[in-house]
């Protein structure tokens, strides 16, 4: 397949939102790691004795996928990552939102229990969609402009790890 030269723009684009968003999700939980695993508690999917640890390592993992994509350093692996936090952020709301659950998810800060008619759980999921729809197109495309480590396209035009 023939690259096109808007590839590379539309990639770092893709880090860049993809970037800034793991990083300042994690950022808001950092500086709170006791809400974060209050957040993840909300959620009722994890035995409690593993919510704490989660929500206190979360924040942490989201600032360095963030900062690895932001900065453009092994681009196709932080892409990879986010993309799987993305997959788990959605399962874990629709789940909460299938079982009735009213909880703010938590992803900005904050989270657990909220009046029924607070919840955004459509929004989030589509959000989440559309960040998960970004890691998709950055692991098939993860050579960008700016980035700190380009990885280097191979002659199938597939880029090489």
């Amino acid at each position: 397949m023939k690259r096109r030269p808007w590839f590379a723009w539309a990639s770092l684009v893709a880090r860049l939102v993809l970037g800034g968003v793991m990083l300042v999700a994690g950022a808001l939980k950092v500086t709170d790691p006791e809400t974060a695993a209050q957040a993840v508690r909300a959620y009722e999917l994890l035995p409690s004795s593993l919510a704490a640890p989660v929500g206190w390592g979360l924040p942490f993992l989201e600032v360095a996928i963030g900062l690895l994509l932001i900065v453009g350093f092994g681009v196709r692996a932080s892409a990879v990552a986010a993309g799987v936090f993305m997959l788990a952020f959605i399962i874990a709301v629709a789940s909460a939102w299938a079982r009735g659950l009213s909880i703010d998810c938590g992803c900005f800060g904050g989270g657990g229990q909220v009046a029924p008619g607070q919840t955004k759980y459509l929004q989030e999921i589509l959000r989440d969609i559309g960040l998960l729809a970004l890691a998709g197109w950055l692991w098939r495309f993860p050579v960008s402009k700016f980035a700190v480590a380009s990885e280097t396209p191979s002659p199938t035009g597939v880029t090489a790890s």
